[in-house]
Parts: structure tokens; sequence; C-alpha cells
């Protein structure tokens, strides 16, 4: 499953990050799945092309239509609740790609490390990815680290549930 912000642009170093990361994984073997909009979801289903890619649309009233890569193709789902959403993304994938984006993202994001955390799920790898020279995930990284667990919220040991990457060779 690879997560990140509908709303990065296509020439944005962390689409084209994600373009090769899907192409590379495809070349692999393995199916991409995204939520089948636009930004970094494109990217993802771009990089795979169309026969190693899914798409598990959400209803919006404003966006989030599918993107052209997966629009018409038998393997997007349209669902209404976010939730849905989320169980298909995460349930059957072998691993996370987690690209910089809003709280849609960061909620993905939590959620699967929460499952990951609790036992509630298998642990599977959870990459956070990003154009080198971006500080996204590194100040996510001073949050949890000056927030987090310097309160005791979280344990030292939770940091090792993802790690942060800046390319698609070491991310797969």
């Amino acid at each position: 499953s690879i997560f990140g912000s509908a709303r990065t642009p296509g020439g944005d170093p962390n689409y084209k990050l994600a373009s090769q990361f899907g192409k590379l994984l495809s070349q692999r073997g393995f199916m991409v799945i995204t939520g089948g909009g636009p930004g970094i979801m494109l990217a993802g289903n771009e990089g795979a092309g169309r026969e190693h890619s899914f798409g598990v649309n959400i209803m919006l009233p404003f966006e989030q239509a599918p993107n052209a890569m997966i629009a018409d193709d038998k393997k997007l789902v349209h669902l209404k609740y976010f939730f849905t959403r989320k169980l298909l993304l995460v349930k059957e994938s072998h691993a996370v790609a987690l690209f910089p984006g809003g709280f849609g993202t960061l909620d993905e994001a939590f959620e699967v490390l929460t499952l990951i955390q609790t036992g509630k799920t298998h642990p599977i790898p959870v990459v956070c990815m990003e154009s080198p020279g971006g500080d996204y995930w590194k100040r996510m990284m001073e949050f949890l680290d000056q927030q987090l667990l310097s309160r005791g919220f979280i344990h030292r040991s939770d940091l090792a549930l993802f790690k942060v990457v800046y390319s698609e060779e070491e991310a797969v």
C-alpha cells in the first residue's frame, strides 16, 4: 500500500519518487494498491502500471475522483467510508509506504502503526519515504521524540516499527 497526499503535484520530487517506487515494486513482481486518487496515489499507480495497480477510492464531495491510470479498471473499488477503505488498504498488504501528506495520510500512518504496536495485525515493513533533502519525516521524528517519547506516551522500541528512507531502492 502506498499512502500520500492527493495534492502532491506531478513535478514534485516526492511524486517522482513514488512513481519510481511503484515501478520498482512492479518489476519485482509486487502489486501496488493506493487510494486511487491524484497526487502520490496517481504516481504509485503510474509507476506500477495498470496491470500491477489496484485502487480503493473514497467518495468525497470535493476531491478524490479516481485517477486516470485506474479510473475504468476492474481493480478499482469505490467506497463510502474511510474505515472500510483503510481496512482494505492495510489488511492484505505485505508492506506500507508512507509519503508526505495531510490529515488523511497521517491517519493512515498512525492506524497502521497502532495496529502493529498493539499486536492487532502481523508486523509488516512500514517505510516513510521522502525525496532526498526533504524534512517532513525528520520533523515528524522530532515531534515523536520531543512530544511522545519524552512524555512516556510511546517506548523507544516503538520507533523501530518503521524506517525513514530517501530512495526507492532502499525502500524495496
